[in-house]
């Protein structure tokens, strides 16, 4: 049994009365469940060096650049990959003002190929509007918002290429193939940074119809109520480019989700109940309903983004499930308003206000379908980072209001001074909520008032509590997260880690055998689980854990490493050995398992077995100090004193506070007759920890020796 808090061990062949090494074995290896929430921190990103199952094209671009960003600034500096972030921020900023300066002026050039309509105050409104709008700040503040942003400057790309297929030509009716061609190449990477870019296509398509096929719908609907017979040939079918352009989209389009599909497997990701309860409801109803009130939760986040959450999830939003619900009435107000401007996008008189009512509807719904459930099951119920393209939408049709407001009233200053202050409270909700994502602890707290009821909110304060050390109030968060989603294994997992820590043994012992009764894939609770049943000496329960989990995640070092831990408690050396060889095979760096076996062997008397794995773990991790510790014990036990000697310097000059280093070297030196060293480093060694028995009674020994040579020496 290796015994972290024995500590001594005498040695065969050392006459009595000759000091003795102080060895510690090292504990069990709890695994708490990392962070669940649907955003990412820079420390938590994928990032070089980073290993992964499986990894998906549809992230290219996004790992592309954060590889880039972690080469470029020589590591972990939050700073590159945040300016970096604001810079494209920046960028799609800039693409929005030659965006919204098409979708409100038109294509219309003058003979010398100059476009006419402009709009340069309307179009750098909307796009001032879009880059202080605080649901962005995901996407800018939140390394991974990178994905987000990426899309977004590839999917204006791809816009932008489209019209410039009718610039080139500068005659009606007719364009450029291979302007066409290249919006749906940008397209196709707009959607492998993120699966709104495929979007673009369907919105370039609306847009060739309405601006440059000129239809009007309101026309189109009167001859059919007269029946007119001109339907039968519509003029803008006529000019021959339409259709070839349609197909070109489609066909495009279709290419890339083939693609998409090939890439992603036949069926999409999967998804639990606490991820979009709405989607498991049984009745048609009930989905229906929810689904629509997230779209009016979305929009209040556009009209009002005061209340930011990083993750709406596990209850932060319960179901509705009767129209008796006073929620309902938030349905009827979004699409009461959604209704008025549909009418007033195809009917109206004026074509220039149904141009810009039907694009700016489009730019906010379209790139908003792949989020909506229509089509599939998404994992979350609102993410704010999933509005970054439909808020341009939302800027270009409030930028349109206002316009309008100003033409039909005479206090033109008081406008001025309404938008002037959206601009302002915008920015400083935008500096307040840039502050809150500054640190985990700001974050997790921010959704408190936000989400009271989302478990994943209490998990998350909860953990960050636990790794700064406060485990009493890291429990009462816990606790919190369990009792508001039942089934919430994460939690119950890294509970009953810190009650095990507490000694609260039988009580970590029901909810670790809880989260895997309802999850019994869950292999880092199998292990947690073997690890309390372990220190309630429950051996064969335990081994059965491990084996469990081992069963479930087969490249799993640290269930090796502590399965090891249980065999050396029960006395079966050969196979504690061969469970932190495994260890160490599938994570070569796993100093814990190194050090194990090295004092498992020096303990059982192998010394030169000791020295051969305590020379191969240093070739693999050369600078771990506690390595080189271990190593220095079996090599001073072996009378190899210089090079003993040579390590135990080293271990101390990259830890040079602890003890046990100065307190084995000193029983080096003492063995090795050097008793002046000996004594400086015995005294180092208590002066860092005076409650050290082992080093008070080498102690003792030398300064009975140093006594007894100074009264043979008079």
């Amino acid at each position: 049994m290796l015994d972290p808090e024995a500590g001594r061990a005498q040695l065969s062949g050392w006459p009595s009365g000759t000091p003795v090494w102080t060895m510690s074995s090292h504990p069990l290896c709890f695994l708490p469940s990392g962070r669940s929430s649907s955003w990412v921190l820079l420390p938590s990103c994928v990032l070089p060096g980073a290993t992964m199952e499986t990894l998906s094209l549809m992230t290219l671009k996004p790992l592309l650049t954060i590889r880039m960003n972690y080469y470029l600034s020589g590591g972990f500096h939050p700073v590159s990959f945040h300016v970096v972030n604001i810079a494209l921020h920046g960028g799609v900023c800039v693409l929005l003002v030659d965006v919204f300066s098409v979708l409100f002026g038109g294509l219309q050039y003058t003979s010398r190929g100059r476009r006419l309509n402009l709009a340069p105050r309307s179009s750098l409104l909307a796009a001032l509007l879009f880059a202080v709008h605080p649901v962005h700040t995901e996407c800018v503040a939140g390394v991974v918002g990178r994905a987000d942003l990426l899309g977004a400057l590839f999917f204006l790309l791809s816009f932008l290429g489209y019209c410039k297929a009718f610039r080139e030509t500068n005659k009606e009716g007719t364009h450029s193939t291979f302007w066409v061609l290249l919006s749906i190449l940008l397209g196709a990477v707009a959607m492998l940074c993120k699966e709104q870019g495929i979007t673009v296509l369907g919105l370039n398509a609306i847009f060739d119809i309405l601006v440059i096929g000129k239809l009007n719908v309101l026309e189109i609907v009167r001859k059919l109520l007269r029946k007119d017979r001109s339907l039968e040939s519509p003029g803008m079918l006529r000019t021959g480019g339409l259709l070839f352009r349609m197909t070109l989209l489609a066909l495009g389009g279709a290419g890339v989700l083939y693609v998409r599909w090939k890439i992603m497997g036949t069926g999409p990701p999967v998804f639990t109940e606490v991820d979009n309860p709405a989607s498991f409801a049984d009745s048609v109803l009930v989905r229906a309903i929810n689904y629509n009130y997230y779209y009016s939760l979305n929009a209040w986040l556009l009209l009002c983004p005061w209340w930011l959450c990083f993750d709406w999830s596990m209850g932060c939003i319960p179901l509705i499930k009767s129209v008796g619900d006073w929620r309902v009435i938030a349905l009827a107000a979004l699409w009461f308003c959604l209704i008025g401007l549909i009418c007033q996008a195809l009917c109206s008189e004026d074509s220039h206000k149904r141009r810009i009512l039907t694009l700016g509807l489009g730019f906010l719904i379209i790139p908003f379908l792949p989020a909506s459930n229509l089509f599939f099951r998404v994992g979350f119920v609102v993410a704010e980072r999933v509005l970054y393209l439909p808020s341009a939408g939302y800027c270009m049709l409030l930028t349109f209001g206002f316009a309008a407001l100003s033409k039909h009233t005479k206090k033109k200053k008081l406008i001025a001074a309404l938008i002037l202050g959206i601009l302002f409270l915008n920015t400083l909700r935008c500096v307040v909520r840039s502050g809150e994502w500054r640190s985990e602890d700001h974050l997790f707290r921010s959704a408190l008032s936000v989400c009271p009821l989302n478990a994943k909110v209490h998990y998350n304060v909860g953990k960050n509590l636990a790794d700064k050390g406060n485990q009493t109030a890291a429990i009462r968060y816990y606790r919190e997260a369990v009792r508001l989603n039942p089934k919430y294994v994460h939690a119950m997992n890294n509970l009953g880690n810190i009650l095990k820590e507490r000694n609260e043994l039988q009580e970590a012992e029901e909810l670790l055998s809880l989260a895997v009764q309802i999850q019994p894939d869950f292999a880092a609770a199998w292990m947690n689980l073997g690890i309390v049943q372990n220190s309630l000496k429950r051996f064969q329960a335990a081994e059965q854990s491990y084996r469990t989990a081992i069963k479930h995640r087969r490249k799993y070092p640290d269930c090796y490493y502590n399965l090891g831990r249980l065999y050396a408690d029960l006395n079966r050396h050969v196979d504690a050995l061969n469970a932190w060889r495994n260890a160490t095979v599938l994570k070569p760096e796993h100093s814990l398992a190194w050090n194990n076996m090295i004092i498992l062997l020096d303990n059982t008397g192998n010394l030169a077995q000791a020295e051969a794995v305590g020379r191969e773990a240093l070739e693999l991790i050369p600078n771990d100090h506690s390595l080189m510790f271990s190593l220095a014990n079996v090599l001073g036990k072996s009378q190899k004193y210089k090079e003993s000697e040579a390590l135990f310097l080293k271990a101390i000059k990259a830890h040079p506070n602890t003890a046990s280093y100065h307190g084995n070297l000193a029983v080096l030196y003492h063995r090795w007759g050097h008793l002046d060293l000996a004594k400086k480093h015995y005294e180092i060694s208590l002066r860092l920890d005076p409650t050290a028995s082992g080093t008070k009674e080498n102690y003792g020994l030398l300064r009975r020796k140093l006594e007894q040579m100074q009264k043979k020496n008079v």
